[in-house]
Formats: C-alpha cells, structure tokens, sequence
C-alpha cells in the first residue's frame, strides 16, 4: 500500500512541476508580429531598423547588439517609452535573452496591441546573435 502511495504522490508531483517547466519556454510566434531568426535580424539591423533591447539592466550593462535602445520591460516599458524610440509605422526588432527568456514574447504582445504594426521578434536575442558571431557591444 505504501508502495502504491509513493508511486501516486511521484506522479502527481511530476503533473505539478512539468507544466511550470514548461512555462519557461518563450512562444515560437506572436501574433501580428513577424518572428525572426539571427540571420533575418541581422539583415534588418544591416538595413538600419532600430532594435529595443527589453532585458533588466545588469544584462544590458553585460553586452548588447550595437545602437539597440533599452527599454527594461518590467520598470520602464510601456507605449510612451517605446512610442519615443519609434513610431507605430515603422519597423522595430524586440530581443532579450533567448528562448528560455519570456520578455521579447511579452514585450511584442504588447506593442501589437498599443499599434505597432512592424514588429520583429527576435526570439533568439542576444544569445543566438553571438553564437552568429555578429557585432556586440
């Protein structure tokens, strides 16, 4: 009997744990954005779209990609930051610290629905930019 407790409280506890494993994975897509990998955003920094970097501050300190504006999704992120670095018509590259990072996905949810309509999201961030080996500074 006790065998068959354990067996049952092991099993509920991997339903408990899984799904908040889970949670940590960013979106593949958000809807009415585009979503980009390190080569098409590297093409869009090439032809001068600004990037908005929306890590907390000791990563922006640590590395970035070159002339990306920082706008910290939790303390400063809202449609009057984000509508001073770019206008709701123009395009726009959202990155922070990969897949495992949630805050590209929120911050791009959240920038289609305030207006913007050329939205990028470089689910891959900063990370996948260096494994490139484009430029960070």
């Amino acid at each position: 009997m006790k065998t068959i407790l354990f067996a049952i409280s092991v099993a509920l506890s991997a339903f408990l744990v899984l799904p908040a494993q889970a949670a940590k994975v960013s979106p593949t897509e958000i809807s009415g954005a585009v979503t980009v990998d390190a080569a098409q955003a590297k093409e869009l920094f090439d032809r001068g779209v600004i990037f908005v970097d929306v890590r907390k501050n000791s990563d922006w300190d640590a590395g970035r990609i070159p002339g990306a504006k920082h706008i910290e999704l939790k303390k400063k992120y809202n449609e009057a930051s984000l509508g001073k670095v770019i206008a709701k018509g123009k395009e726009v590259v959202i990155y922070c610290n990969g897949a495992g990072c949630m805050r590209s996905s929120k911050a791009s949810i959240k920038a289609v629905s305030w207006g913007f309509t050329k939205v990028y999201y470089f689910r891959g961030g900063l990370p996948a930019w260096q494994i490139a080996g484009f430029p960070v500074e």
